[in-house]
């Protein structure tokens, strides 16, 4: 292998791709990430606030089932369901109890607004029914 004569320059084999200054389709990348990151951050909130919905959701409607079942035992007794489903059923629901024949259904609703008092909402129910004691 001959070498250069002393004083000429060589130039270098260039670089695999892939390895140092971007070229090609992605030659101006940069700033992509922070574009991917404000594009998917919106779906991320809102993916955020749909499962605390749903949290709170359930966990209205089980103290709504709680809440209807302590009125039916109680109006089964003989005593005020109203009133006991009230003490355990969420702020702000509403409690029905009604005879039929050798039953009593007592039904608790509650409206729940994730965003806010201003905003819609939507309305949990739960409905209970327990046989009249004998007196």
């Amino acid at each position: 292998m001959s070498r250069p004569a002393k004083g000429r320059r060589t130039r270098r084999a260039a670089a695999p791709p892939g390895l140092g200054r971007p070229s090609g389709a992605f030659a101006d990348d940069r700033g992509s990430a922070t574009a991917e990151l404000a594009a998917s951050l919106p779906a991320l909130v809102l993916m955020v606030l749909t499962a605390l919905t749903a949290v709170t959701a359930v966990r209205t409607q089980l103290e709504c089932v709680d809440a209807a079942r302590e009125a039916a035992r109680a109006a089964a007794r003989g005593e005020p369901g109203v009133a006991a489903g009230t003490r355990a059923a969420p702020s702000g629901s509403s409690v029905t109890v009604t005879n039929h024949g050798d039953t009593v259904r007592a039904t608790v609703r509650a409206t729940i607004r994730p965003l806010g008092p201003r905003l819609p909402g939507f309305t949990v129910e739960a409905v209970a029914v327990a046989a009249k004691e004998p007196t």
